[in-house]
């Protein structure tokens, strides 16, 4: 994959290089540290990633993505998270903090590689816009003026609340401005299982089953939760987890 990197640090720069130089596919086509000679090079190199710096001199990375004409994926690097609304929702592949982790930084580039895979001519037509969430991938969750930056795989489960659905993650209990449903959507369903009407829990998570008095499952996840899985979800559940 060729990689165009726009970061106003030096140093930084240098740690993106050498972190790419361990990764086989990784070519690296140029770098800049500030707006116009970024903007510039993209149009003409045409990468097929920018690692993107949120703050540049003068100016963001956002405001450089609203210049150029031809648009790479984009996995934005920065030492601050509370940009990480305003980039997903400029679709940005990854979000990756500084210091950026080797194992960070290739799970972003799996993603890279999994969107500059061509589609089998078949499969056109039926692939969904919208890709599907897995453990690995992080989540911004907002609830209020309180901000999170989540690992998927790290969320125990969701519980319905009306229009909203709270999340479950390390003692924490945000609100979120989505619909169980709409979340069920997007998540992968290897992953996460729905359990009742109310309840989308992690497998992963899974310390304990037992039988329950409606003839379904009382589920004990790792972090105490307890959930009933519904009659029609056990034979479901049970068809997941069985060998």
């Amino acid at each position: 994959m060729r990689i165009y990197i726009v970061e106003d640090s030096r140093l930084a720069r240098q740690e993106l290089r050498t972190l790419l130089a361990a990764i086989p596919d990784a070519d690296i086509v140029g770098e800049a540290a500030e707006l116009l000679p970024a903007r510039e090079a993209i149009d003409q190199l045409q990468p097929d990633l920018l690692l993107l710096d949120v703050e540049l001199p003068g100016a963001t990375g956002f405001d450089l993505l609203d210049q150029i004409e031809h648009l790479p994926l984009v996995v934005f690097t920065t030492a601050y998270d509370q940009h990480a609304l305003a980039a997903f929702d400029r679709n940005a592949l990854d979000y990756l903090l500084k210091p950026i982790e080797p194992e960070r930084l290739e799970a972003a580039l799996a993603k890279v590689r999994e969107r500059l895979r061509p589609a089998p001519a078949t499969m056109v037509q039926t692939t969904p816009a919208t890709s599907i969430k897995g453990a690995d991938d992080m989540v911004f969750l907002r609830d209020g003026e309180r901000c999170w930056f989540v690992r998927l795989g790290d969320i125990a489960g969701f519980e319905s609340c009306g229009n909203y659905a709270q999340a479950w993650f390390d003692g924490q209990r945000p609100l979120i401005n989505r619909t169980l449903t709409s979340l069920e959507e997007k998540l992968d369903s290897q992953l996460f299982f729905r359990a009742s009407r109310s309840h989308l829990i992690n497998l992963r998570w899974i310390q304990a089953i037992a039988p329950s008095s409606s003839d379904g499952y009382r589920v004990t996840l790792r972090d105490g939760h307890q959930v009933e899985v519904s009659r029609r979800q056990a034979k479901l559940l049970r068809e997941k987890l069985e060998l």
